[in-house]
């Protein structure tokens, strides 16, 4: 890896980003929001227990010496930490990357240099259980992609056990537009929606209405755009990776009950639009370069993908391993551990992250 920020000697003078387990070290520096004690809403980044204010670092001149080197990118931070709007500095993704490492530069471990710097060390680094963490950017739009093959599969048996996948499926990646003001950050409650519960048979008429009864999980990882096209232009498959500023895991909440009543003819709608949960910060794209393999092999008689779909640089497959753990009221209160219920990883996606992208804006 040629890239010196992700050196895995690196240390922070913030300690807890030190520790082995850490999920925001130094070399991370994923980009969210919080709102402050004085309840300012803020663009901030993750270190190990604490949260960096960039707005406070942008007035202490920390990035002066990136201003002068690209007056551009520097109007484009300013403008992002005063509105309070990451979505603006994701019109460039490539545009985080100097930011990133002057930040990590300010990060690292190594002397403190007067007591004005010790004071800025502590004030724009407050701990994250002092702040409120919110969601990492205001989604305007997103799209939900089927594409891991098992998941299409064992979800589809639910609903149609002899024909669980779909002859088009392996053509064309499969998707539906989402309800984006029903997105919220991880940890909010999310109640149990109400709906059109089965058919109408057996002795009834019609169907019940009532809360849902199979409320379900779905891990997903969601790529986070930034930039995009103008109406009419599809983006390329081979230029798809420049869009993708980062990565945010997703729960994609499901009424299972609800969907299998509503999901003919159309699709998905109110069973999967009542709430999706996404992780606070978003690990941006350059942080898991280590981490890309080739994209997957299809089985043999497989079709191949339309040329539309098929990349010059087939490397965009992300080897990240991914679980699902289940913690209730009970088992918390009787000091049960959690209890793993899914482990997966990335790499089996039928569908690549660029695949996704040009097939989501082929049609302009």
């Amino acid at each position: 890896m040629n890239d010196p920020t992700l050196d895995p000697a690196l240390r922070s003078w913030v300690e807890s980003a030190n520790a082995a387990a850490a999920d925001f070290p130094v070399q991370n520096l994923p980009l969210g929001m919080f709102i402050n004690k004085e309840d300012e809403l803020k663009v901030g980044v993750a270190i190990g227990d604490r949260v960096v204010d960039l707005d406070m670092l942008v007035h202490s001149g920390t990035f002066d010496a990136v201003a002068q080197a690209n007056e551009e990118l520097f109007s484009i931070v300013h403008h992002a930490v005063h509105h309070a709007a990451p979505q603006i500095m994701l019109e460039r993704p490539e545009s985080w990357a100097p930011v990133r490492r002057a930040l990590q530069e300010w990060l690292l471990d190594g002397p403190v240099g007067g007591q004005q710097a010790r004071r800025l060390r502590e004030k724009a680094c407050p701990a994250m259980s002092d702040v409120q963490i919110v969601e990492p950017c205001a989604f305007g739009s997103y799209t939900d992609f089927y594409a891991s093959i098992h998941h299409a599969a064992n979800v589809g048996s639910m609903f149609r056990p002899d024909n669980p996948l779909l002859p088009n499926y392996k053509h064309v990646p499969i998707g539906y537009h989402g309800r984006a003001t029903s997105i919220v950050v991880s940890g909010t409650e999310i109640r149990r929606p109400k709906g059109q519960l089965g058919a109408p048979g057996e002795g009834k008429t019609q169907p019940d209405f009532g809360p849902c009864k199979r409320l379900d999980y779905e891990l997903e990882l969601g790529c986070v755009i930034g930039g995009g096209n103008h109406l009419g232009d599809p983006v390329s498959i081979d230029r798809a990776h420049e869009l993708m500023f980062g990565f945010v895991l997703v729960n994609d909440w499901s009424a299972r009950d609800m969907q299998a009543w509503e999901y003919q003819p159309l699709g998905p709608f109110l069973a999967k639009n009542f709430a999706t949960s996404v992780s606070p910060w978003i690990v941006t794209r350059d942080v898991l370069e280590p981490f890309r393999i080739a994209g997957p092999e299809r089985a043999a008689g497989d079709p191949d993908p339309l040329p539309y779909l098929t990349a010059k640089d087939r490397n965009w497959g992300l080897d990240i391993k991914l679980e699902v753990l289940m913690s209730t009221a009970k088992m918390r209160a009787a000091g049960t551990a959690p209890a793993r219920i899914s482990r997966g990883n990335l790499s089996s996606m039928f569908w690549t992250f660029p695949q996704m992208i040009a097939h989501h804006t082929s049609n302009g």
